[in-house]
């Protein structure tokens, strides 16, 4: 079995839990976390006491997205940094490629996934949320993806298919953010639920699940897979990678690039962020304030 060091995984009661467990860092996603999310998703694919899957993150957030300070070994996935090491857009788009096919195996493998949110859920940690069949999330938790502010789009897309299209544009052409309670009423997510309900709400549905033979199991989400994918799902992920990789060409890339540079993460952040204000979103309330 694969030696586990960014994550926890267990199995019982017919389940598996993987837990992010970087809790420092908001379980920001490392080439090496990607890898053994990947490698515990198969295992637990391959493995006929678990029916179906719960990911959650320890600490005070599900994800914060992925790891651009750096950080982890260099395994796995960095191993094809001594590949396309050039600076053009379909050299970056290969690399991108790369790294969306660790959280794909949450889409193609046959057994069902529910993801536990809380805290924040921004950027990759969308991406790694909405791969799954299921989000469940506590009330106060925060999705987004300010990246899209000016650091390209985001390298999967699974929001068209779990809200609508003028929701999925609100929130991708301002890099704002949305609450919980509010993802629910968008469909963003299955389910919002006082925090201290969370952990017992996720419990419940995958007890359920594993209940269920797993073969069954499968032939259901499959069959619901492939929908999404006649619909243009998978397709759609080749081109939003592509699209990420031409979106990091743009003027707002390199100016944030350079900041990061020259002031830190945290000041480049800081920067791009600091003309918006305020930036979680209201479903049903006006939001303007003038």
């Amino acid at each position: 079995m694969y030696e586990f060091e960014t994550i926890i995984y267990e199995v019982a009661e017919g389940w598996a839990s993987i837990t992010l467990n970087a809790p420092k860092k908001h379980n920001a996603m490392s080439p090496q976390m990607l890898e053994e999310i990947q490698a515990a998703m198969l295992e637990a694919d391959n493995d006929n006491a678990v029916h179906c899957v719960l990911i959650k993150g320890a600490g005070p957030s599900f994800c914060a997205g992925y790891d651009i300070g750096g950080g982890g070994k260099n395994i796995g996935l960095n191993e094809s940094a001594q590949y396309r090491r050039g600076r053009e857009i379909d050299d970056d788009s290969w690399h991108i490629e790369q790294s969306n096919k660790r959280l794909i195996t949450i889409f193609d493998m046959h057994k069902p996934v529910v993801a536990q949110v809380h805290g924040n859920c921004l950027a990759g940690g969308t991406d790694l949320a909405l791969m799954c069949d299921m989000v469940i999330c506590s009330d106060d938790a925060v999705f987004g993806f300010p990246a899209a502010r000016g650091m390209g789009t985001l390298p999967l897309n699974m929001w068209l298919y779990h809200t609508s299209p003028q929701w999925a544009k609100r929130l991708f052409l301002t890099g704002d953010t949305i609450a919980g309670e509010d993802a629910a009423k968008i469909g963003l997510v299955l389910k919002s639920v006082p925090k201290e309900l969370l952990a017992a709400e996720c419990r419940h549905v995958v007890r359920r699940m594993a209940l269920i033979d797993h073969h069954v199991l499968s032939c259901n989400k499959r069959v619901l897979n492939m929908g999404l994918e006649l619909m243009g799902a998978k397709t759609l992920q080749r081109f939003a990678g592509e699209m990420d990789a031409r979106g990091h060409k743009a003027k707002a890339g390199t100016v944030f690039t350079n900041n990061v540079k020259v002031h830190g993460l945290k000041a480049a952040f800081q920067q791009r962020d600091e003309p918006f204000g305020y930036s979680m979103v209201s479903v049903d309330r006006p939001e303007a304030s003038e």
